[in-house]
């Protein structure tokens, strides 16, 4: 009986929700009709009756009709009483046979897109994403997490109500002062503070250059292999990403298909991601040249220059650009801690006016307290200080994990990009099934990437993406060997 179904529906809903009664009744009613208790031109039961079957009171149950005919819901007849309306949807029949009029198949309801469905089965981040190779710690020890804590309750306490609300001005003027100085120190990047732009990450700063300066269908040369953030982001904007073979010296744009000339170029010059390949100076004339002649833009992602650990320190590839070509971007969740969700985007001054535009009316940034703090630290010299404490600790580590393999290299077993960063590549054999060898370690309990599983196209790579920035050196120094053992004795694809 509908009495029941309704009683029934309210006991939930008001043992999850204290909501009112009127309105349990409404929610009640709605579903009886969505769910075809009551169907369409049934005649409900009259608010007296309600009132009396349910143990309400009759305001109650008015209220209740009221808003569903104002909703559509339940429409009056003068004399007659209240139905269901004729624009409610049916019920949903499980054993209907598909509809076949329009001699198309109807789509199922939920259904993603087919970009969608690309988005969410190419790439994922969670197999992908570099992380310790012993899976489930995040180390935070270098970072000084209470002065840190300090800086933020204070710019929250003294914060101004224009702080709380949205900003248009590209960012927290005093943090973008304080990223152009250490730019311009530290990598030879030749900016005003007014061309930096503060995102919440490098995939903000990306989406929002494809959004600005490719039009939907438009190629973008990516390296091969590839980093899965930026194929990504390229994907969800609608461009045409052309793979392009990367070797010891990055990127080799004389291997671009000619017939897909680029509209943007992304790259990871000083450290490619994942191979670690760093870009030769020969090699940067060659792209800007390309650039150049193409008239495209270039995106220079330097994820995480800030760990440097052999080898003289490395210049931006936008240090070289002379025709204003170069958008640079770096990130502060290397050496701050991921979740702090602050990255900045450095653009040529004559788009400085479009892109702060575009990044309010797309993204709404905001987030200004952090933003003082974080300017703060900067200045005060703490972001220094932990850059050199979290770089001792990283040098320790690394050097843990290089020890550890060293057995195992030989000819065709070595490591490359072990100079920067917190992951290096242990490149292997090409017959070896990087991806077999990588799920064996996963059932040790260690977390490592195959190569192969960053290529776009390429065929012929294979090795171990191993990260060490967030395991701990006892974890390193005890998990290391058996990395290396099982290495040392992986089979070969048949």
């Amino acid at each position: 009986m509908l009495s029941e179904f309704l009683q029934a529906e309210m006991h939930r809903l008001g043992s999850q929700d204290p909501l009112p009664l009127h309105r349990q009744l409404y929610e009640a009613l709605r579903r009886a009709m969505l769910d075809g208790k009551l169907a369409t031109s049934d005649r409900l039961p009259s608010s007296r009756d309600l009132a009396q079957d349910l143990n309400l009171s009759r305001n109650t149950v008015v209220a209740a009709i009221n808003q569903l005919s104002v909703e559509g819901y339940l429409t009056s007849r003068v004399g007659s009483g209240t139905y269901v309306s004729d624009s409610v949807p049916r019920a949903r029949n499980r054993g209907a046979a598909p509809l076949r009029q329009t001699g198309l198949a109807p789509v199922p309801a939920g259904r993603l897109s087919a970009r969608g469905e690309v988005l969410a089965t190419q790439f994922s981040a969670s197999a992908l994403e570099v992380q310790p190779f012993t899976p489930g710690i995040a180390d935070f020890s270098a970072f000084p997490l209470s002065l840190w804590q300090r800086l933020q309750n204070k710019h929250w306490r003294m914060t101004y109500p224009d702080m709380l609300d949205y900003n248009a001005s590209g960012g927290y003027a005093p943090l973008r002062r304080a990223i152009a100085d250490y730019l311009r120190v530290s990598r030879s990047v030749q900016l005003d503070a007014d061309q930096v732009i503060v995102t919440t990450s490098t995939q903000q700063s990306l989406e929002l250059c494809a959004r600005l300066l490719a039009d939907h269908g438009d190629t973008v040369w990516i390296e091969d292999p590839a980093y899965w953030g930026a194929a990504k982001a390229f994907m969800a904007t609608g461009l045409i990403a052309s793979p392009v073979p990367v070797d010891q010296a990055g990127i080799r744009p004389e291997d671009a298909n000619p017939a897909q000339p680029p509209r943007l170029i992304y790259v990871t010059p000083s450290h490619q991601y994942p191979t670690g390949a760093v870009m030769s100076l020969p090699r940067r004339q060659q792209l800007l040249n390309a650039a150049r002649r193409h008239s495209a833009w270039v995106l220079e992602d330097d994820y995480d220059s800030e760990y440097r650990f052999s080898g003289p320190p490395l210049s931006s590839l936008e240090g070289l650009d002379t025709d204003g070509r170069v958008l640079y971007m770096g990130t502060f969740s290397k050496v701050l801690y991921p979740g702090i969700k602050l990255a900045y985007l450095v653009v040529p001054k004559p788009l400085v006016e479009s892109f702060r535009q575009a990044h309010y009316d797309l993204n709404r940034p905001g987030n200004m307290p952090m933003q003082a703090a974080l300017a703060e630290f900067i200045d005060m010299g703490h972001f220094s200080s932990a850059l050199r404490s979290a770089r001792k600790s990283y040098a320790e580590r690394r050097a843990a994990l290089l020890e550890a393999l060293r057995p195992v290299l030989g000819k065709d077993t070595y490591i490359s990009g072990a100079e920067q960063g917190l992951h290096l590549c242990l490149r292997l054999p090409t017959g070896t099934d990087d991806r077999a060898l990588a799920h064996r370690l996963a059932q040790q309990g260690l977390t490592v990437r195959p190569l192969s599983a960053y290529c776009l196209t390429r065929q012929d790579l294979r090795g171990l993406i191993i990260g060490y920035g967030y395991a701990p050196l006892s974890e390193i120094e005890r998990c290391g060997p058996m990395l290396a053992a099982a290495v040392r004795g992986q089979p070969s694809r048949r």
